[in-house]
């Protein structure tokens, strides 16, 4: 997902400020353990499929992980904060002793917002550094450019982010939601709380077009109807005709899927159109509290969104991580669901690793089955079958003071369905 920014794009990135999107358009398509929440270090060696010492524990007392994010390009407004958050969870488990006795040094690279660099640097990293796993990626077409690389070289990636769904690779772990943990319960809501027809809005990739194509069958399986479906490239900041097309088609909800600064732009359009919340519902996938921050909480108030975390979910886990980014970063950083992903994927790495008792890719993948972590956002579980993450939906609306009042959420962690297997209507959606 991309975030941009009109004008003051330029500065805004000086600033660092951070903007949540998913995709991009690019065609490249065990036991339960105990929680994660504090993994234990331990002298167990490192060893290979064939019983020799992995490269990455031959640097003595450190093991190497890639860090794997746009820090320049469109995307670095995005991606900073996510990288920041993974050195925050390194930084503490190095505190606490680092991992197999090892303390976790990372090896950071810039994606440059360009989705052939991405495979270019998971291949140094996996094959010239050596690294024991990669963190990194943030728009579908940075995940899909990588995905190759890692199954050809057998290397492990943890994508942060939430996305379209209709994958499972198994060289990669998901800690951002699917479709059934975001997009899905979304619409349910949407179509009980705010009426039936809906108007798609979303930026011209594969994340957008992939979820509208799913959101199209649900309304058709639920009694909703489409009033309108637009599409613009990334970057595109004139929205006046597109607003005014929302206008004559009169929907109950607008369903965004836009990115980048897009966002800025037709939000801030919204507004000069002297539309705001009260007249019309908008639910976006991609403005978490870094968006509501940049555009201005005045402009978003009212506004609803769906992830699976927020700076003001209430845990005790949640709140030491929102004091720790802070001090760390400064107190005027925020928080958010990708963030938050970012940093449960090292401690669930951690714990995966612990578990297998080893840095070897194949071992870990089969520890990881069942780790659980006390996230921020709640307990999160690793589904060994998909390598996805239960994960809990929330719907907020957008404050005054910048952060998401949580309006409804599902309960309890809901099972990872990337495919959709579940959902009679959503046959054949994945072919």
């Amino acid at each position: 997902m991309g975030r941009g920014w009109l004008k003051g794009s330029v500065i805004l990135i000086a600033l660092g400020m951070v903007l949540a999107a998913c995709g991009s358009n690019n065609n490249n398509q065990g036991a339960a353990s105990p929680s994660a929440s504090s993994p234990t270090p331990s002298a167990s060696p490192s060893e290979s499929a064939s019983g020799e010492a992995s490269p990455a524990a031959n640097d003595g007392g450190t093991v190497k992980v890639g860090v794997l994010h746009s820090l320049s390009g469109t995307m670095a407004i995005s991606e900073v904060s996510v990288k920041d958050a993974e050195l925050l969870a390194i930084d503490e488990i190095n505190a606490k002793g680092g991992v197999l006795g090892k303390k976790i040094e990372p090896v950071i690279e810039d994606g440059a917002s360009d989705w052939p660099t991405f495979a270019e640097k998971a291949r140094k990293l996996i094959s010239e550094d050596k690294v024991a796993t990669v963190f990194g990626g943030w728009t579908s077409a940075s995940r899909k450019a990588m995905l190759p690389v890692f199954e050809e070289l057998k290397g492990l990636l943890w994508y942060p982010v939430q996305y379209e769904g209709m994958e499972s690779s198994p060289n990669i772990f998901y800690t951002g939601a699917t479709t059934n943990q975001q997009i899905v319960p979304a619409v349910d809501w949407l179509l009980e709380n705010k009426g039936k027809k809906f108007y798609l809005l979303g930026s011209d990739y594969v994340f957008p077009q992939t979820a509208n194509k799913i959101i199209k069958a649900q309304l058709k399986a639920k009694g909703g109807e489409l009033v309108g479906e637009e599409y613009t490239p990334l970057g595109h900041t004139d929205y006046s005709t597109i607003i005014a097309k929302i206008q004559a088609a009169k929907p109950d909800v607008v369903f965004n899927t836009l990115n980048g600064d897009s966002n800025v732009a037709f939000f801030k359009q919204l507004k000069d159109a002297g539309i705001t919340s009260k007249d019309l519902t908008t639910l976006s996938v991609s403005i978490a509290e870094e968006e509501a921050r940049g555009i201005g909480p005045d402009i978003l108030q009212g506004h609803l969104v769906a992830w699976n975390y927020y700076q003001t979910t209430d845990t005790p886990e949640n709140k030491t991580f929102v004091e720790n980014y802070k001090k760390k970063y400064g107190s005027d950083r925020v928080t958010d669901d990708p963030i938050e992903a970012g940093y449960v994927a090292v401690y669930l790495w951690a714990a995966a690793v612990e578990k297998a008792g080893s840095f070897d890719v194949d071992k870990v993948k089969a520890a990881a089955k069942g780790v659980e972590f006390n996230a921020p956002e709640g307990k999160v579980t690793i589904d060994g079958d998909n390598q996805h993450i239960l994960k809990t939906v929330r719907i907020g609306e957008l404050q005054a003071d910048g952060m998401i009042k949580e309006l409804w959420n599902s309960g309890s962690p809901v099972v990872p369905d990337p495919y959709l297997k579940t959902y009679d209507w959503a046959a054949g959606l994945s072919k």
